[in-house]
């Protein structure tokens, strides 16, 4: 009998552990945040759509499944973002204050330990401080993915992209991650960006907006239009978007708008609510909507100055999109 009972403790050993390593799960506690919530999603579908982590007490818990090696992004309620490296069967602790998240830890594997080292070297650095970091993390770090998102965040999606240094990045990254289907992918998509710079044509596309208007490039190919990347949760994206409404009641330029959000209910929620009268692309496939994949753009605040046809400005600050916009 005892030989019995061993080994169904051990058969219910090896389907627990089976079980958990198919998952994934980050385990937290932030200071200066009692009850709270805020959000996480996935570029490469880990999570469907985006997820809410529920802080009770100061504490949280967040477990998926997860079969292969992902990023996920958690997107704190000040609108800031930190990337999260997920493994099956791994587990991770988040500790950090809420009120100064630069400092935050995330402990319990190799590349988000890595990434709390680097948030941590550049807590005190100047962004072309913090750049000159993240190039020099990236080629001593190749193999890693805190290196993908560390290219993205410095070399592509900011506002002063810098292609030519990407793609040298990029090519250094590709050689030690041959497999990587997503690096692959976000290698095109660099590709693709380099003809949605300065004065290239804007690249053919058709699309149709949230009401099943079609929309296509040749709409914004006359006159002076604006291409916007934004979601309800960005902050920054949302703030944009409302200073386009309140200009373009002049109605002196053309906008697109593609939203990134997984709902169309809450971006209809969010036009009717600020007025929003002028189209709006929302696929519900997040970033991996098909007509930001046509022009090249990565993340919200992805901004595009159309001219006649030709682009002639790419992520442009307010002040210098206001200066465009008014000549």
């Amino acid at each position: 009998m005892p030989r019995n009972l061993f080994l169904l403790f051990a058969l219910l050993l090896l389907v627990s552990c089976g079980e958990d390593s198919k998952h994934f799960k980050i385990e937290g506690r932030l200071l200066q945040m009692n009850q709270g919530e805020f959000y996480v999603y996935s570029n490469d579908q880990c999570v469907n759509g985006i997820d809410t982590i529920k802080v009770q007490g100061g504490r949280f818990s967040y477990e998926i499944p997860c079969t292969s090696p992902s990023t996920l992004t958690i997107v704190f309620p000040n609108f800031s973002e930190t990337p999260v490296f997920a493994e099956p069967g791994k587990s991770v602790e988040m500790d950090g204050d809420a009120s100064h998240l630069k400092m935050l830890e995330i402990k319990g594997t190799k590349d988000n330990e890595l990434m709390t080292s680097f948030r941590a070297q550049i807590a005190a650095a100047s962004p072309p401080e913090a750049k000159r970091l993240a190039e020099a993390f990236i080629s001593g770090h190749p193999d890693s993915p805190v290196a993908i998102w560390l290219l993205r965040k410095y070399f592509i999606a900011t506002f002063t992209p810098d292609y030519d240094t990407a793609g040298r990045l990029m090519n250094t990254l590709l050689k030690n991650q041959p497999g990587n289907a997503s690096l692959r992918l976000l290698a095109q998509s660099v590709e693709k960006l380099r003809t949605s710079s300065v004065g290239n044509e804007l690249p053919s596309f058709t699309t149709y907006d949230i009401n099943g208007r079609l929309v296509s490039s040749s709409d914004l190919s006359v006159g002076t239009a604006v291409i916007l990347v934004w979601a309800t949760w960005s902050y920054d994206s949302s703030d944009l978007m409302r200073h386009l409404q309140n200009l373009y009641e002049n109605k002196k330029f053309k906008v697109l708008a593609i939203n990134v959000d997984p709902s169309k209910y809450d971006c209809r929620g969010y036009m009717k609510s600020n007025g929003v009268n002028f189209p709006v692309v929302c696929t519900g496939d997040m970033f991996e909507t098909p007509v930001l994949k046509q022009l090249g753009l990565q993340s919200t605040c992805d901004l595009l100055l159309v001219k006649n046809g030709i682009i002639r400005g790419v992520n442009l600050s307010t002040p210098d999109l206001d200066k465009e916009l008014s000549n």
